[in-house]
């Protein structure tokens, strides 16, 4: 439509893109995410197929978008760190966020055999998102540190609950009797009534996932001799650390490197 008379229509584009010089997260959510689960029976508290499945999504964003440095996730929740300096669509919002949204939700469709071979997909899967911008990395890790201190609070309550309610209680029981309870208080129902050490659980589970490239040592041939030939490479990969603390951050300075 160039130099057509319709194209005054373009006037009515608002200019989206994100300020310069700032890390920009994009954060996604499973939506209504509790009927999707429970329409698909997943295991409570943790489905440690349904988490393995939002974490491979996660590697597949890192992997289709190259200027996503880190990314944080938790149940049906993740967050995408975009390096301060991406030009990504001109930085705008809405290619960001949909492209985020789009691709995720697309590949956990495509993945969704690998992780649940024996269970169909009885309805789609879908996401919301939000965008917000940081002007520095320890604002940055502030707000990861968030995000896991959520996950340790939420889970350690979700334990208990489900404990609970497997043991007998209604949902209403189990909702009662953890009213007003502090941390050491729901460690010490696991481990008196469930004999469960709240700290020997998954650390997927109490502590999220964190998605990011790491510099792994890989044999690329061996020679006439039998002696291994070796090289650097990035590679994704997912663990479950402590990202609350300096120390993740002070040994993998690269991730969250300011320009």
């Amino acid at each position: 439509m160039a130099n057509s008379k319709y194209e005054y229509v373009k006037k009515f584009e608002t200019d989206d893109r994100l300020p310069p010089s700032s890390w920009i997260v994009v954060r996604i959510d499973g939506c209504h995410f509790h009927q999707f689960s429970a329409e698909h029976a997943f295991e409570k508290p943790n489905d440690e197929n349904a988490l393995n499945l939002m974490n491979s999504c996660a590697a597949s964003m890192l992997e289709q978008f190259p200027d996503i440095v880190f990314a944080y996730g938790v149940s049906d929740e993740y967050s995408f760190i975009w390096k301060e300096t991406t030009q990504f669509y001109q930085r705008r919002a809405s290619k960001l966020l949909s492209l985020s949204v789009s691709y995720f939700t697309s590949v956990y469709v495509m993945k969704w055999k690998e992780f649940f071979p024996h269970k169909e997909l009885k309805g789609p899967p879908y996401f919301d998102g939000r965008v917000v911008c940081y002007p520095r990395a320890k604002i940055v890790q502030d707000y990861l540190a968030w995000r896991q201190v959520d996950c340790h609070i939420n889970n350690q309550y979700n334990t208990c609950f489900w404990m609970l309610v497997k043991s007998g209680k209604t949902q209403r029981e189990a909702q009662e009797l953890l009213k007003g309870t502090q941390a050491k208080d729901k460690n010490e129902l696991l481990f008196q009534q469930f004999n469960v050490n709240y700290d020997k659980l998954p650390q997927m589970f109490r502590k999220g996932s964190c998605v990011y490239r790491k510099k792994v040592e890989e044999v690329v041939k061996l020679v006439d001799t039998g002696n291994p030939v070796t090289r650097t490479r990035s590679k994704v990969v997912v663990e479950h650390k402590d990202i609350i603390g300096p120390k993740f951050w002070s040994e993998l300075p690269y991730i969250l490197k300011e320009e």
